[in-house]
């Protein structure tokens, strides 16, 4: 997979972001010198397929509050209500993939826990759906539990998730 280096971005932050190792990160890049990066430089994430290989997209609308499954082709498979940040752990805007998936992780998480590329977000069930709607998470995209369940089994790792405002 390509990842495209964001102003201020470093190896360290985008090898925790993808939950690599920086040695991996330095060795599938042949970078010998981890400071000389520059915004712009595209590198590859060893173990996370080419997003373009991938047979479904995700958009997520925060201004509508909702999660669109989307084939490759820009076909609408499915739209799904969400909740997002609140003011202060707004819900980051940009380019992600899904990079696990965990069942069941317990508490506020729902059924169902899909990492974002971005370290501590994932798109996840809840434990309170009267919260769906509304802008109430610490950051992450909450969905119904039977949803995100069917989001899981309908998406493979490497799905690529845009969020825009």
């Amino acid at each position: 997979m390509k990842h495209t280096i964001k102003k201020g971005e470093t190896l360290s932050q985008i090898a925790q972001d993808y939950r690599i190792s920086l040695s991996s990160l330095l060795g599938a890049n042949q970078i010998p010198n981890p400071n000389l990066i520059y915004p712009g430089q595209v590198i590859t994430i060893p173990g996370f397929p080419d997003v373009e290989t991938q047979s479904y997209k995700i958009l997520v609308s925060l201004n509508n509050r909702t999660l669109t499954l989307q084939r490759k082709n820009s076909t609408t498979v499915k739209r799904y209500p969400i909740a997002i940040g609140r003011m202060l752990s707004g819900t980051p805007t940009g380019d992600y993939i899904i990079i696990n998936k965990a069942p069941n992780p317990g508490g506020p998480f729902g059924t169902m826990w899909m990492s974002l590329s971005k370290e501590h977000y994932g798109i996840h069930g809840t434990n309170n759906p009267s919260s769906i709607g509304k802008a109430v998470s610490k950051g992450c995209i909450r969905m119904y539990n039977r949803d995100v369940e069917e989001l899981a089994r309908t998406i493979p790792i490497g799905t690529p998730v845009h969020i825009e405002p």
